[in-house]
């Protein structure tokens, strides 16, 4: 009676366990494709992505470089102090979307060129992404919004 209980305690702790790892490839699985990383402009000129990886760039819309092509096409670079990315983006850009302001764009680097499937921009006057302002302080150009004088 002892053993049948010990060998039943073991089945189901072994039970247990295959579901879990079972359970945690499943969602590993699902969430591949599903998990983009930023990266500032610095680190996509030093190192360049995978082919055909689909990750997320940010800083901000460099000044001038800002051109709608015909129809719905716009191209610009996107900056954080230290390096430049040019962006291709076809759709309808953010009401706050300009020159000079944050953004981060999500997308996949195409021939040295970020195309892009969504921008995101800032959403008022001193709202800027957390990683575009990780990126411009590693390269000593952030400027916070809320100091007097800036």
């Amino acid at each position: 009676m002892k053993g049948l209980k010990k060998k039943r305690r073991i089945q189901v702790i072994v039970v247990a366990f295959v579901a879990l790892a079972g359970s945690t490839a499943l969602i590993g699985y699902a969430m591949r494709d599903g998990i983009n990383y930023f990266r500032p402009p610095s680190d996509v000129v030093a190192e360049p992505p995978a082919a055909r990886e689909t990750f997320r760039i940010g800083g901000l819309v460099e000044e001038g470089s800002l051109v709608r092509g015909q129809g719905e096409t716009i191209t610009f670079s996107v900056t954080d102090g230290g390096a430049s990315v040019p962006v291709s983006y076809t759709g309808v850009l953010p009401d706050l979307f300009g020159e000079g302001q944050g953004m981060i764009g999500t997308g996949q680097l195409v021939d040295g060129v970020f195309v892009a499937k969504e921008i995101l921009a800032r959403h008022d006057e001193s709202y800027m992404p957390k990683e575009v302002v990780d990126a411009l302080k590693d390269q000593g150009v952030y400027k916070d919004p809320n100091e007097p004088g800036s």
